[in-house]
């Protein structure tokens, strides 16, 4: 009991790795609509504090890409990107125990913001392990590039998934990145090689308007009850999997969820059209012609006047190799080992900035280094324990000189 009371004493508030990490959470980049001109302030601060280049890229007008550089001893060599993002998901603030903004360390240590695991707090690890790194005096063969990008709660469009074409990206010379990944309740540590594939998609029912007190055949609602059961037996079937093996994990089935159904103007009139949304997460397994064909082969059983649509139709990406043709892995896994960190290889259940870069062909990793902790990323309370974060930073510490000096 001694010992868990002083644990609880600890003041983190004179910290200087927590204190920046406050500082950034308390910038409310909160979607939409976000300015991120604190963010850029906060961040040309540190990259100055560090001596690092600072540069600030608008591909899309207000919404920066921000890069720090850590010159390596190589600089020809191919760099390592450290990638994070500045924006975070709106909040019900009522439901919060303390204000979403505010970075509140409670008696335990766990500090409580919006953007604290999601993922303000890689940003600031990586922040802080150079910093660790530069006063420990240590050379690095690869070059650093630090990118702290807009939007990627929204999907990146106007952040990653534009700058991965342009010049100035391909100019930072990347050979291998480390994006965000997830807290993980148990002792292991969640490392993520690889995303499924994002397929949102509108399904359009027309058919026989009316009063509704007549049973016109050729309904918009009964084609819409037949797509809604062949989607919704997709669902079923893949969850018995995932329920009935233990080894597997979201990631590693195709997810179907209902989101939203639109259609009709008044309860007595039959509509002539009623349309119902899927989110579909495609596992990496899955032949994406073969999933499409089977969607249009649904509309055509279901009968006249059934077509789709897609609202964001991912394309399938190559996972990365986590074996001894991607030196990355082989020099990340040494580190961890050496570290005895337990690290759980996985497909990643959502959807990163990753799945862009390693959509030009450049090996990625998902990894925030959050065991022992529960996921909280877009829920109320969101948080953090100091104790956590500071560990992650001496986590980064010995994984950033392994993999720039592979």
């Amino acid at each position: 009991m001694a010992s868990k009371a002083k644990k609880m004493s600890i003041d983190y508030s004179n910290n200087p790795a927590i204190a920046n990490f406050v500082e950034y959470l308390r910038i409310p980049s909160v979607q939409p609509n976000i300015n991120y001109d604190d963010c850029v302030n906060f961040l040309e601060k540190q990259a100055k504090g560090l001596g690092l280049e600072f540069n600030v890229y608008e591909i899309v007008p207000k919404k920066p890409i921000v890069v720090m550089t850590w010159v390596g001893q190589n600089p020809t060599i191919g760099s390592i990107l450290l990638n994070s993002h500045m924006d975070v998901v709106p909040v019900f603030e009522e439901s919060w125990t303390f204000p979403p903004f505010s970075g509140h360390i409670d008696k335990e240590g766990k500090i409580y913001a919006r953007g604290s695991q999601d993922m303000k707090c890689v940003g600031i690890q990586y922040i802080e392990a150079v910093r660790k790194l530069k006063r420990a005096n240590v050379h690095l063969k690869r070059t650093l590039h630090l990118s702290f990008v807009p939007d990627e709660e929204i999907g990146g469009e106007d952040g990653m998934e534009k700058f991965v074409h342009t010049n100035e990206f391909k100019a930072l010379n990347v050979a291998f990145a480390l994006d965000e990944g997830m807290a993980n309740p148990s002792e292991e540590f969640a490392l993520y090689y690889g995303e499924r594939s994002i397929w949102q998609i509108h399904v359009h029912c027309t058919g026989q308007p009316g009063h509704a007190s007549i049973l016109f055949p050729n309904t918009a609602g009964e084609k819409l009850r037949f797509m809604i059961n062949k989607f919704m037996s997709l669902r079923d079937e893949q969850k018995s999997i995932l329920d009935n093996d233990r080894r597997l994990t979201t990631g590693d089935v195709t997810t179907v969820n209902l989101t939203q159904v639109h259609g009709g103007i008044q309860s007595n009139v039959i509509p002539e059209k009623l349309t119902v949304v899927f989110d579909c997460r495609l596992a990496v397994a899955v032949d994406h012609d073969d999933f499409e064909n089977m969607i249009k082969q649904w509309c055509k059983e279901a009968g006249e006047g059934v077509s789709y649509e897609f609202e964001q139709k991912n394309p399938a990406v190559a996972c990365t190799n986590l074996d001894a043709t991607n030196p990355f892995w082989v020099a990340f896994k040494a580190a961890a080992d050496k570290m005895k960190l337990k690290l759980s290889c996985r497909i990643f259940p959502g959807g990163t900035d990753s799945r862009y870069v390693r959509g030009v062909g450049i090996p990625a990793l998902g990894f925030s280094p959050m065991n022992h902790t529960p996921v909280l990323l877009h829920d109320h309370d969101e948080f953090l324990s100091a104790e956590t974060f500071l560990k992650g930073i001496d986590i980064y510490t010995q994984l950033l000189p392994a993999v720039a000096n592979a």
